[in-house]
């Protein structure tokens, strides 16, 4: 495992003033590298880094700049990135923000249009979130996963700002017997307010520190709130401290740990389909209940291993190896755990019908969906979980829209409408 202590010294050139809102440290070719980085995404579990991780992050940086952004601490990952994991990087920049006012330098914004990867360290969430959120910084960051495809990671705080829904952390941390008394309480601070644009984590919730403390039942109350309040059907990913999850750029995740050694996993968390409904009782001062029969929520859960050899499918969110099926719930507050069935493929058992009227089936036999009753339709969009068009294009009919080619099978797809009276999306898995 990698350490990264406070008294690293090398070819760090420190530069600190308060005015300017941040303090920086350099070690490399202060040359810009000009290549192509690789793409993906590594979540961290928040104590020690996993040094084959941390490799996988730098190889998808292709021997490009290295930028490591963070709120407090210091320069421990400077001769770590750059030198002693044995990858080569032209450089390793970490710049600490000390206020919200070096989210204006022009300096802070060049490096992050030049990084080719680009790491969050640990910390307090909300420093990122505050410091970042609706400024040039997080727009940047956007731009460089979007359309220069850096890699992306973080650990601990780093990981948990990396989901489309995420626990800012404004009112201060929250442990799980508080998020399941009270998922309203005044410290579960769950947004979905755009921030950070990673691939294949829109509508995942992340969290870190799994077993120390115990995470899991505050992690199934984020959900809950994302369902009861914006409709949602969030997932969630989570690691063990000292294990890491690394999503390349076909939405694989491999899970990096020291098991069978240590009891090291990473979980992959989604509502299950056959009860869409969402949680019993989420409520203000009230206990959750998110329960259906013991099975609420379904989880695989993935030891990891030194190479990462194990992985999980995010395209579909159903296919892994080296791992386990459990089943979830929440009755009143409390937290269970029993060993359970895959998730089911619900496309083929169950109609959507949306607050904007629709309803939405899919036809086994001819390998098409159909939306009907949606008055006031004005456009159809089928993508993948990236945005690009698969398959034919919608067919509009007198009954509705017609999808005859849902393009490759075992994917997800996305399948966007916009009526006179409001939109929608649905996420389809496509057998």
């Amino acid at each position: 495992m990698g350490k990264h202590l406070a008294f690293v010294v090398g070819l760090m050139l420190p530069s600190a003033a308060w005015a300017q809102g941040y303090t920086n440290w350099f070690v490399g070719n202060a040359e810009d590298a000009v290549v192509q980085a690789l793409g993906g995404s590594c979540l961290m579990g928040g104590a020690t880094e996993h040094d084959d991780a941390m490799r996988w992050f730098l190889q998808r940086a292709n021997g490009g700049d290295v930028l490591v952004l963070r709120a407090s601490g210091s320069n421990g990952y400077q001769n770590y990135f750059h030198s002693e994991l044995g990858i080569p990087v032209n450089s390793v920049e970490t710049i600490r923000f000390d206020n919200a006012t070096a989210a204006n330098s022009t300096y802070v914004q060049d490096r992050i249009r030049r990084a080719e990867a680009i790491w969050f360290a640990g910390g307090d969430q909300w420093n990122y979130v505050n410091f970042w959120r609706n400024t040039p910084i997080d727009s940047l960051i956007n731009v460089a996963i979007n359309e220069r495809n850096i890699v992306i990671g973080g650990t601990s705080a780093g990981l948990a700002i990396l989901g489309g829904v995420y626990f800012s952390a404004q009112n201060g941390s929250v442990t799980s017997n508080a998020a399941l008394l009270n998922p309203y309480n005044a410290s579960m601070a769950v947004s979905n307010q755009p921030f950070l644009q990673v691939p294949f984590l829109a509508e995942v919730v992340t969290d870190s520190h799994y077993d120390n403390p115990d995470r899991r039942g505050r992690h199934v109350a984020f959900m809950a709130r994302a369902k009861r309040d914006w409709g949602l059907d969030v997932k969630g990913i989570a690691c063990n401290e000292y294990t890491a999850v690394c999503i390349d750029t076909d939405g694989i995740a491999r899970v990096y740990g020291e098991w069978p050694a240590y009891p090291e996993f990473a979980y992959f968390l989604q509502i299950n389909c056959l009860h869409s409904d969402g949680p019993e009782m989420v409520q203000a001062g009230v206990p959750l209940t998110w329960n259906h029969g013991g099975e609420a929520v379904k989880v695989y859960k993935v030891a990891g291993t030194m190479q990462g050899t194990n992985t999980f499918d995010l395209n579909d969110w159903r296919s892994g190896s080296g791992g386990t099926w459990e089943s979830w719930s929440v009755l009143q507050g409390q937290f269970s755990v029993v060993p359970g069935d895959p998730a089911p493929d619900c496309i083929t058992a169950v109609s959507y019908t949306t607050t904007i009227g629709g309803t939405l089936l899919y036809d086994a036999l001819s390998n098409a969906f159909v939306v009907r009753d949606l008055p006031g339709l004005e456009e159809v969009l089928f993508t993948d979980l990236l945005g690009r068009s698969v398959g034919a294009a919608p067919e509009f009919t007198a009954d509705g829209v017609l999808i005859r080619d849902a393009g490759p099978a075992g994917g997800m797809r996305l399948l966007r409408v916009r009526t006179a009276y409001g939109e929608r999306t649905w996420k389809l898995f496509v057998p």
